[in-house]
């Protein structure tokens, strides 16, 4: 593990760009695996829950897509890790600290660029991958609901990153975090989003 921890700090930036693609496919395979047969419903109220509906018995159990897997781990090698890398090094230059105000500062900034930013990409990419005739329409679809989800939850872990951790782990730390609502985007994007 030691000699682990001192590549990455050797060698920050491929570390990053390695850790991210593989959390890009961890999500993926958890998604696929934990919650690959449940389905999102929205209502017209723009009330989002995710339910435990199960296909039809004559259905065989989902296998793993190991195309979508490295659709999604491409988009996490080739814009994420680069973005978020190079996202949080100049955030830091640009509002330096971790008083109150700046963390306030930066948890905003955060949320009115990366975040569209992030999300766009994830959704525009994953559909150009897939060769959709329509590169936006998963994106206009699925855009806002994840935006207002993600404002809540990286409101909150962004303010930790940018408070209690330092610098140097900042990335890693997004890393951990981004696991999650990154299990969370691969989910939206399995889903039609039309079920009621």
């Amino acid at each position: 593990m030691r000699r682990v921890w001192a590549v990455f700090k050797a060698h920050p930036y491929i570390g990053n760009v390695v850790g991210y693609t593989a959390l890009f496919a961890s999500a993926d395979l958890i998604q696929q695996s934990v919650l690959g047969d449940r389905t999102i419903s929205v209502s017209t109220t723009d009330d989002t829950r995710i339910t435990d509906e199960k296909p039809s018995e004559d259905v065989k159990p989902s296998v793993i897509d190991w195309h979508q897997t490295a659709r999604v781990a491409t988009v996490g090698f080739c814009f994420h890790a680069n973005f978020n890398y190079h996202w949080l090094k100049a955030l830091e230059r640009k509002l330096p600290g971790v008083g109150a105000k700046m963390v306030a500062a930066k948890v905003i900034v955060d949320q009115l660029v990366a975040a569209p930013l992030t999300i766009s990409a994830f959704y525009i990419g994953l559909s150009f991958l897939e060769n959709k005739e329509d590169p936006f329409e998963d994106w206009r679809q699925k855009f806002w609901t994840s935006y207002k989800a993600g404002v809540v939850y990286w409101s909150t872990m962004q303010a930790i990153n940018f408070s209690l951790v330092p610098p140097v782990a900042r990335t890693v730390f997004l890393g951990g975090i981004a696991l999650t609502f990154t299990i969370f985007l691969c989910h939206m994007k399995r889903q039609g989003m039309q079920r009621q």
